[in-house]
This record gives C-alpha cells, structure tokens and sequence, in this order.
C-alpha cells in the first residue's frame, strides 16, 4: 500500500505537465486569384499536418472571425491567418475584437500572425502588435516583393529543430516596423521582449529597387539600407509569460508541399502553445490530394 501510494505520489506531477495544449487557427475570408491567399485551405492542411504527429489539440475557424467567441477561452495559442490593414478582422466592430485579444494575451496565450495578416494600420493596432508579436508591416514603410530568398542558416531555437536550409519565391515581407525600431536581424530584448529572429535572408539590390507588387517602388529608405539582412520570421517571448511569432510568406498556397517551409510553420504554432517542439520538429506528409483540398472557389 505504502509503495503504491508513492507510485501514484510521483506520477501526479507528471500527468499534471502532460496536459494537452489547445491551439485555434483563424482562417481569413477568401481574396486574391486561386492558389493566392488561400486561408481556409491553408489552415485545413496545417490542422491536418499537426494532428498527424502531435497531442496538440486544434481547432480551426473559416472564413474570418469566429462567430462563437467561446473557442477561444480555452486556447494556449491563437494563429490568424487573413488579409490584413485596415480590413483586418482582428481590428473590426471598433476595436472589441483587439480587447478579446488583449486580454487573452495579458493570460499568457500565445499569438501568431502569417503573411497579410502581420500587416496593420499603426494608428489602429501598431501597439498592440508591437505587444503581442514584436512588429508588424506597415505600408509604405515596410515592402512586398515576390522573390526567392535563401534561407542558409537557421537559429538555435525550437522553431527550427528539423528545418533545412530552403529557398522557395513567394511574397515574403520586409523591413517590418519592430518594436523599438530594431533592425529585426539579430536576436535582442526590448521593453520586455525577447526577441529572436527565425528566417532571416539578403534581398539583391534588384528586389531592393523594386518594382514592388504594390504599391510600385523602388522606396529610397528600403535602397538605402542593401547589404542588409532582413527577418522575414520572428518570434517573441513576452513579459506576461506569453509567446508570439510573424511569419510573412504564405502567399502561394503551393509552398506548403515543401516540407522545410511547413515545419517552421508547424513548430512555431507548437512553441507558442507552449507544446514541446520534437527535436527533428514536427514530422508530416502531404499528398496532391492534400494540396488541392478546401480550394476557395474563386
């Protein structure tokens, strides 16, 4: 009896950091041609990969905010996948929705931002993405050129536990407003953050100069800074315990098939729920089927 209670005695606490983490994927409504901005296929196929090889609990959203708020309460971490600027369905019904995610955020939930949807209108949110994520595109300052960055070296951080050195084109943001005006490139900790960069890469003076996609450059303040290298993924660890990350690509819904680009997706969503990150990261297969599922019809 002594020894059984003191078996049960040592597993409580184990059980206890077993708990199950909940992630949400919100999904934006549809825009763009086909096989652009394709978020409701987009987190369709993530939920698929993640639930191949992970305990994370997910549940995904279509087509904008969800209409029943209460999916979010429980949530370890929240992803927005979505158009953004002044159309973004975070800074809707005037200002409500950032409050919900305000206050989720100030309980230590973690925040992720991919591609249209790390772009706000500064007077609008440029605060509170600054809070939550570390930065956000701002037009005019920041830039949106479909080109085909290498991404040679990665971090030492679970975001990229299992990413191989990869390249692929697709709109990949730049020069993003950070919190404190940082360059972005390099690891720092500003008012509070701790901030580490995660795909990081050159872009020639060709995509310096523009033409931009929109709207048309060259901008003389992105030329005036070539040689540099800029974050096109980043992450953050806030002071209320929570975790955040932008990631600016996800434009041509085909990247997904290529494995180094989903997996450091995929981490990142594990990381900022606070899920341990496998240390070949998160492992996953997908068919053409796969691909061409849950197409919006555009």
């Amino acid at each position: 009896m002594i020894a059984l209670f003191a078996l049960t005695y040592t597993l409580l606490p184990l059980i206890a950091n077993a708990e199950t983490k909940k992630l949400v994927l919100i999904a934006g409504k549809p825009s763009h041609p086909p096989r652009m901005h394709e978020f409701n296929a987009g987190v369709q196929l993530l939920t698929k990969c993640l639930r191949q090889n992970t305990d994370i609990e997910v549940t995904y959203c279509l087509n904008g905010w969800p209409k029943d708020e209460s999916i979010l309460d429980e949530a370890d971490a929240i992803v927005f996948y979505m158009d953004g600027g002044g159309r973004h369905e975070v800074v809707q019904e005037k200002g409500r929705r950032m409050k919900v995610i305000d206050a989720l955020s100030e309980k230590g939930v973690g925040l992720g931002f991919m591609h249209y949807g790390v772009e706000i209108v500064p007077d609008q949110a440029g605060r509170e993405f600054q809070k939550w994520i570390g930065g956000h595109y701002e037009h005019m300052h920041s830039c949106n050129p479909i080109w085909e960055p290498v991404f040679a070296k990665l971090p030492d951080h679970p975001i990229a536990n299992g990413v191989k050195p990869f390249q692929i084109k697709d709109e990949w943001y730049f020069n993003m407003r950070f919190v404190s005006d940082i360059n972005g490139n390099e690891p720092a900790t500003v008012e509070g953050l701790e901030f580490v960069p995660i795909l990081v890469a050159g872009p020639s003076d060709q995509v310096r100069n523009g033409p931009y996609v929109y709207p048309k450059g060259p901008y003389p303040h992105i030329q005036a800074s070539k040689g540099r290298a800029e974050a096109m993924m980043w992450t953050v660890k806030r002071p209320d315990g929570g975790r955040g990350f932008g990631f600016t690509g996800g434009h041509f819904h085909d990247n997904w098939e290529n494995e180094s680009f989903r997996k450091v997706v995929l981490n990142a969503m594990l990381w900022i729920a606070k899920s341990p990150v496998p240390s070949d990261g998160v492992a996953s297969t997908l068919a053409t089927s796969d691909i061409n599922a849950n197409l919006d019809p555009k």
